[in-house]
């Protein structure tokens, strides 16, 4: 990680904090940060992760439905920090809900119960994408009216239960980064190399489409940064902020870019982003009634979000947070060839 020999901000040595999702690419990633640093740092997640235990971070297994399980986790904690979540663009709707919806009122209601201060919950920009190109755009962009898929629909639920709870005996912020990528990426880089290596990959559209994305020690950093801004009535509190590298490009430079710091060779096939929507809605529509397993290659979903512009103004973070991504995109692909040598891609598991 980045910057480790510096004091974790505003978290003194021995400060006691929660992770959930501490075994996913950002909660390792922000848990991996603190202990770094001097932090206390517990991991609250559904599986076992001896990596994290050998940092000297405590592992704790359960499930965010549990309230009792949470509870426990949150105990004796003065920070915590909400990253776990279901993601993905396909499922039944209750187990999102379940996981994003219900798993976040269980973390409210353990940090009411125990009196814990400073609440710092993992969001998404897609709460607020609602299909169309979103340029340059601020926390003053509403919640969509509709969504294609449960994942942001929770989300969304989520992050309005979070903002809601902030008040003079909680202080809640919400971050919202947007497709975080770098070394230890266990979701989206394996994906994307398996659909090239499979011929799958397709360029959707003209690839005009600029789309910000957040290498993975910057997010980690504004998550501390925003539990050291973070206290009853400061200007983050009960807020929601876009957090990004600030380094918009066209979605599928950024897919080459990572491709090729893999080894693999760049994507050059398209195919027009109304054909893609198309195969995502009849795909769609087979996975539905023949009741198949897994997620469709395509949704309609997908095809939007391949196809459309997506960049956020950050002026908010680095007002209100003192957020500045320190790793830069093309010094984060330098990072990532140098990981992949030593960590050559696998074929994902069946």
């Amino acid at each position: 990680m980045s910057n480790a020999s510096s004091p974790a901000p505003g978290l003194p040595a021995g400060t006691q904090v929660l992770v959930t999702g501490g075994g996913g690419f950002l909660g390792k990633a922000i848990a991996t940060m603190l202990a770094q640093r001097g932090v206390k740092v517990r991991s609250f997640s559904r599986g076992a992760y001896p990596e994290l235990e050998h940092l000297g971070i405590e592992t704790v297994r359960g499930d965010l439905t549990d309230r009792a399980a949470i509870t426990n986790a949150c105990r004796g904690c003065e920070v915590v920090f909400h990253v776990a979540a279901k993601a993905g663009m396909w499922g039944p709707y209750e187990e999102y809900y379940q996981a994003n919806v219900i798993g976040t009122e269980n973390v409210l209601a353990a940090c009411r119960e125990l009196k814990i201060k400073r609440l710092v919950y993992t969001s998404s920009p897609s709460v607020v994408f609602g299909g169309k190109d979103m340029e340059n755009a601020d926390e003053s962009v509403p919640y969509s009216e509709h969504y294609e898929t449960h994942y942001p629909r929770t989300k969304a639920m989520a992050e309005k239960l979070v903002l809601a709870a902030n008040g003079p005996d909680l202080a809640t912020v919400a971050l919202r980064p947007h497709l975080i990528w770098g070394p230890g990426d266990n979701h989206l880089a394996p994906r994307m190399i398996a659909a090239a290596r499979a011929g799958r990959l397709r360029i959707v559209g003209n690839n005009t489409n600029l789309v910000d994305t957040i290498y993975i020690d910057n997010a980690a950093e504004a998550h501390l940064l925003a539990a050291e801004r973070l206290a009853p009535g400061a200007p983050c509190a009960g807020k929601a902020y876009f957090i990004s590298n600030g380094e918009p490009r066209p979605l599928f430079d950024m897919v080459n870019l990572i491709l090729v710091a893999a080894g693999e060779p760049p994507v050059t096939k398209t195919i027009p982003a109304g054909v893609a929507w198309c195969i995502g809605w009849a795909m769609e529509w087979i996975w539905t009634i023949f009741r198949l397993s897994g997620e469709p290659r395509m949704t309609r979903w997908l095809a939007s979000e391949m196809s459309t512009a997506h960049w956020f103004n950050i002026a908010a973070a680095r007002r209100d947070l003192g957020y500045e991504p320190r790793v830069s995109i093309d010094e984060g692909a330098r990072r990532l060839a140098a990981w992949f040598k030593e960590h050559p891609p696998q074929p994902p598991h069946a």
